[in-house]
């Protein structure tokens, strides 16, 4: 999923690069066992729902506890058609975190439904059960959290405000692969949820893809039939439902079968660099503001797809580390009720006062397994001479 990246094509006052993401490194670890696999996958002339694709849907239900996964276009596809799968449609509506991704809502309304937007909790970002208990109306038919960044939402109030009113619970987890709690994965406390491959998450392929994945048989099936324009399964041209074409890639399945196999290293990795971050920029409290856990986090959940903190002077930073070859990324720069083409729906109505705050404060920082802790020192003291700074000119607030 693109978003609003600053990443400069190197420092213009000395310094090393920090580019926002690369895996030019990782590419080179797994070179050796992915060039065989793309090499098979040329050689058997079957270049979409092959073998590559059903082995890592299998081994995707291995880590993941799911006892279905099934492999999409891509991440937005994967959220798209697993509401179309549970049976989300029009003249519904779904309440939606109104800081995420611009695929959280759009992807409700593909489905033919309406996004509620509510705010979000300060310290995790993800929906706040309260504001969504009073968005709630007589359409509505889905609760869809978004697990962002590093935790995951509040499963247990969410799930319990799902099922005190009969709603069906899905899961934007798209960037929660490795998430848990209490031993369940993200995405696996509803009807489903939802996987994304883009190249920058924790787990990326060299392109997109994505996958829903879920326990309940028919929902797979739908999610089945819907990624080949609803085509039974057995091939015959005869089509159940209106789909479109969302066939899994098997280059992209060999990428990924062969990065999962270091996903667990990879994620540790993340831990260790998010952990040099907070040591090197804590003491900059309360002008930087270090990301938190919400008071129901437990191990299990956090896992450290992006490093997100919050300033004050948000802007001027991003200019001052592009200065100096170090790229970040704003997350997100507008909530989604101030979207354009969602300004004045029905569902953006709802005032959303820690989401705009969000929007104003955050930028992600650089974090992938090839960044160095060199690196990771490098950008957090340009940080504090870029605060020192203003505190010498009388701005550092």
């Amino acid at each position: 999923m693109l978003k609003q990246q600053h990443t400069p094509t190197g420092p213009t006052t000395g310094g090393p690069a920090v580019p926002f993401f690369s895996g030019a490194a990782s590419i080179r670890r797994d070179w050796p066992r992915l060039e065989p696999r793309l090499r098979a996958v040329a050689a058997s002339g079957r270049f979409t729902s092959g073998t590559e694709v059903a082995h890592l849907e299998r081994e995707l239900c291995a880590y993941t506890g799911a006892r279905h996964v099934a492999l999409v276009g891509s991440g937005t596809d994967a959220l798209v058609l697993m509401l179309r799968a549970v049976g989300v449609g029009p003249g519904d509506e779904v309440i939606v975190p109104a800081y995420s991704f611009f695929a959280t809502a759009s992807a409700v309304l593909h489905a033919g439904a309406e996004p509620v937007m509510v705010d979000v909790l300060p310290d995790s970002y993800a929906l706040d059960p309260e504001r969504a208990a009073a968005a709630i109306t007589p359409r509505t038919k889905a609760i869809m959290p978004v697990h962002l960044f590093h935790q995951t939402a509040d499963m247990a109030a969410i799930g319990a405000l799902a099922e005190e009113h009969g709603l069906l619970l899905v899961e934007d987890s798209a960037e929660a692969i490795g998430m848990r709690v209490d031993g369940r994965h993200a995405g696996l406390f509803g009807a489903a949820g939802v996987l994304s491959f883009f190249p920058t998450k924790t787990l990326g392929a060299l392109g997109d893809a994505g996958a829903v994945l879920t326990d309940d048989a028919e929902v797979d099936a739908r999610v089945r039939r819907l990624r080949v324009h609803g085509q039974s399964a057995d091939g015959s041209y005869e089509h159940l439902d209106i789909g479109w074409n969302s066939r899994a890639d098997e280059i992209q399945a060999a990428v990924l079968r062969t990065r999962l196999e270091h996903l667990d290293a990879d994620i540790a990795r993340r831990a260790d660099l998010a952990a040099r971050y907070t040591e090197h920029l804590s003491d900059l409290a309360p002008r930087v503001r270090t990301p938190r856990q919400a008071k129901v986090a437990r191990p299990g959940n956090l896992v450290w797809y992006v490093y997100l903190i919050e300033t004050d002077r948000r802007d001027d930073l991003v200019s001052h580390l592009a200065e100096h070859g170090v790229g970040t990324d704003v997350y997100y720069p507008r909530p989604l009720p101030e979207q354009p083409c969602l300004a004045g729906r029905r569902g953006a109505g709802h005032p959303v006062p820690v989401a705009t705050a969000a929007s104003r404060r955050a930028v992600a920082l650089p974090l992938y397994p090839d960044l160095t802790e060199d690196q990771v020192r490098y950008v957090c003291d340009l940080i504090r001479a870029f605060h020192a700074r203003g505190d010498r000119n009388g701005g550092g607030r």
